[in-house]
């Protein structure tokens, strides 16, 4: 009986989660570039493959919003017949690296670049997809669009079609931020599926001139990469972009297992069998020239919340995206181009911490700089760039952290000596300051000088140390009489 209460509730929740799916894979497809129908296959991989194996038992995997602007520059500079062989070296570099036990590793990364990361990501979808939100194409990466929103603004105010797919657009976000509220609807459609039907409808009654999705086979979109992309591997650009995919997909997957197992009280997800999972599932994408895998939270808090008990539900989620698209798929070519973008802007701001922000400056305010630095490299510079700019910061900050020392002065006046002692940790990194404090002290007194307090000194501070020591000794040798 109990193990009958666990399949429905499974079956349940797939439901839930295919819903859910449906206009996140098509939009994120949209977004980045690709025909809609490669969003598709990556869920269907997602939940057929990676869904069967160990690792998280209750996230689901499919393409994610954080990896379209990267997806979108890749393909715009080396063609979509490419997408293929980056995702696939992607996978492999995943696997390689969960057989290695690199998982857990990806916990050691700081929360503040991976906000950082999230945030930038987060704004250059959203000011990426308001060209889409009006049927206008984006001027290319993040500081040219922004640039080119006043000029987007006159052109929408000035087009009847424009200022249609903008109401459509529009219409989905307000959907989708107030469908929730209504509890007994919300349980019955998803938000995203809610806001994309009611705009598909709205769009097909009124018989608006706006865009709509472009749609071919299944199989058609398939595009199986040869040797000429191989090739492509050899080029310093392309590595650097299979990096940015496996770290960005990785760190995105991983920190999604570990919110996602404080939703549930099952089993706790295994981060170095859930990143070979991750990396079977991106090579097979990469082997059908899909788009590339993640854990995605919003699908994955879905499942949880809709009462799913083990991974059957997220492979049978994987079973009805393959139902939907081998079955219906001129469905999607009634769908708005605006809808989705609207979805993708809602997407994109909720991945973006601004309510952390405030209090993030006032506790710990060298968190918050991390994090607005690397949002915004990546908006200026791009993902991987980005990315790596946060990194270094996060170092950068925790070693001038760690070698926080400070002096603690003494002075009780008269000839008695004055007491100096050094707390925290001595390294080359602060002793020009150090030496300066040492040297502002009174001279001709004797200094009596404390390292007990210290809990790291190392060589270029212990010879420096020894070396002031000796001169004020000497100082204070001359200062005596004959």
């Amino acid at each position: 009986m109990k193990r009958l209460t666990s399949y429905r509730a499974d079956l349940s929740a797939s439901f839930v989660v295919f819903l859910v799916a449906v206009p996140l894979c098509v939009g994120v497809a949209v977004a980045s570039g690709v025909p809609a129908e490669l969003g598709l296959i990556t869920g269907i991989v997602g939940g057929l493959l990676t869904g069967l194996m160990p690792g998280s038992s209750l996230q689901v995997s499919g393409p994610a919003a954080g990896l379209t602007v990267l997806v979108l520059e890749a393909v715009t500079r080396y063609g979509v017949e490419a997408l293929g062989i980056l995702v696939l070296a992607s996978g492999l570099l995943q696997l390689v690296m969960g057989a290695l036990r690199l998982g857990r590793w990806f916990r050691a990364i700081s929360v503040a670049v991976v906000q950082g990361m999230l945030a930038g990501i987060g704004l250059v979808i959203v000011v990426g997809q308001v060209y889409a939100l009006a049927d206008a194409k984006a001027p290319g990466n993040g500081p040219a669009n922004i640039g080119g929103l006043p000029a987007l603004v006159v052109r929408t105010a000035g087009s009847a079609s424009a200022l249609c797919a903008v109401a459509v657009g529009v219409g989905t976000i307000l959907v989708l931020v107030f469908w929730p509220r209504w509890r007994r609807g919300a349980r019955a459609l998803p938000a995203p599926l809610a806001g994309v039907l009611l705009a598909t409808a709205a769009v097909w009654a009124l018989d608006l001139p706006v865009a709509r999705i472009r749609v071919s086979g299944l199989l058609d979109a398939v595009r199986l990469p040869g040797l000429e992309e191989a090739g492509l591997l050899t080029h310093p650009g392309i590595l650097g972009t299979v990096v940015a995919f496996t770290l960005i997909a990785s760190a995105e997957s991983l920190f999604s297992a570990a919110a996602v197992d404080r939703l549930h009280d099952g089993p706790r997800t295994d981060y170095d069998k859930e990143l070979i999972a991750q990396g079977a599932g991106n090579t097979v994408c990469g082997l059908l020239g899909a788009l590339p895998m993640t854990a995605v939270i919003v699908r994955s808090a879905a499942n949880v919340r809709a009462g799913a008990r083990t991974k059957a539900s997220r492979v049978l989620h994987g079973a009805w995206l393959l139902v939907f698209a081998a079955a219906f798929p001129t469905v999607l070519a009634l769908v708005p181009v605006a809808a989705l973008a609207g979805v993708l802007v809602y997407a994109g701001c909720t991945l973006m911490p601004v309510r952390e922000i405030a209090p993030l400056w006032r506790e710990h305010r060298g968190e918050a700089v991390v994090l607005l630095v690397t949002g915004g490299a990546i908006v200026v510079v791009g993902m991987f760039e980005g990315v790596l700019v946060g990194l270094l910061m996060a170092v950068a900050k925790a070693v001038w952290e760690t070698s926080h020392v400070h002096l603690e002065v003494d002075d009780a006046g008269g000839s008695r000596p004055i007491r100096v002692r050094v707390v925290g940790n001595a390294t080359f990194l602060r002793l020009p300051r150090m030496l300066d404090q040492l040297d502002a002290l009174p001279p001709g007194r004797a200094v009596d000088l404390d390292l007990t307090g210290l809990r790291y000194l190392d060589h270029a501070c212990q010879t420096a140390l020894a070396s002031w020591a000796e001169q004020r000794r000497r100082g204070l040798s001359d200062l005596l009489p004959a």
